[in-house]
């Protein structure tokens, strides 16, 4: 049997990158998966690629009523949710001295109004076994340059988790952040002029102790083992996929 039979999984952020990765990961795990995107067209090629154990949803996290949409959706088609993974953020590059509002309140409304209101409205679908993972990211725990804002966001995620094992003591449900290193994602790729790609990647993956940047699938892997019952007895922690990268 898969680890995942008969689950039913939420991925937002599921269209590309590590979402896409963790919701095929789960669907060959036996699980049917829900995706969530902002963008239609990207959706509908992502749920394609899946297969029919896929299903797709528009919807921005940010925004309260897209999220009430979505839910009332998962409701009707499946009446449960098993996992849940709030995945959907992303920030880019500012320098102090350079951050402006705009970018301030576009990470901090995804990264984290986006989980605290993805996770809140899950919980009338939720059982006692169900699992809710956080993407976090290495930054919650290192300084990186021009980042601070979507460093601080993710610092923000991993303590959410923190306070959220105690309000949900004694349901049964898990909650953990899966915390990428460094991985080759379009998202990260994209933080950059296309003329300095090559020398971006080279830097980042010098800096991780294996000597590479991580894949998608990789994170995909950790985050069906969060989600199974081989880790029925982990709650609150931040595991980090990144190499080496933060623990040195």
């Amino acid at each position: 049997m898969a680890k995942l039979d008969g689950k039913i999984a939420l991925v937002t952020g599921g269209n590309s990158g590590i979402g896409f990765a963790i919701a095929k990961q789960f669907i060959d795990e036996g699980a049917f998966v829900i995706v969530t995107a902002r963008r239609k067209s990207k959706l509908e090629e992502a749920v394609s690629e899946l297969g029919d154990r896929a299903a797709g949803f528009t919807a921005d996290v940010s925004n309260l009523k897209a999220l009430d949409d979505l839910y009332q959706y998962i409701k009707e088609k499946f009446g449960k949710l098993d996992i849940v993974v709030a995945n959907a953020g992303g920030g880019k590059f500012q320098s102090l001295g350079e951050i402006t509002e705009d970018n301030y309140y576009s990470t901090f409304d995804t990264n984290v109004k986006g989980v605290i209101f993805t996770v809140q409205k899950a919980l009338p679908l939720l059982s006692s076994s169900s699992s809710i993972i956080l993407t976090g990211s290495s930054t919650s725990v290192s300084g990186t340059p021009a980042f601070s804002v979507y460093s601080a966001s993710k610092s923000a995620v991993r303590n959410l988790v923190r306070s959220w094992i105690i309000d949900l003591k004694g349901t049964g449900i898990r909650v953990n952040v899966l915390s990428p290193g460094t991985t080759k994602t379009p998202g990260l790729v994209g933080l950059v002029p296309k003329e300095q790609e090559d020398e971006f990647l080279h830097a980042s993956s010098s800096e991780i102790p294996l000597g590479r940047l991580g894949e998608p699938q990789e994170l995909g892997k950790a985050a069906a083992f969060l989600a199974s019952d081989d880790a029925s007895f982990i709650n609150g922690i931040e595991l980090f996929v990144d190499g080496g990268q933060v623990q040195v």
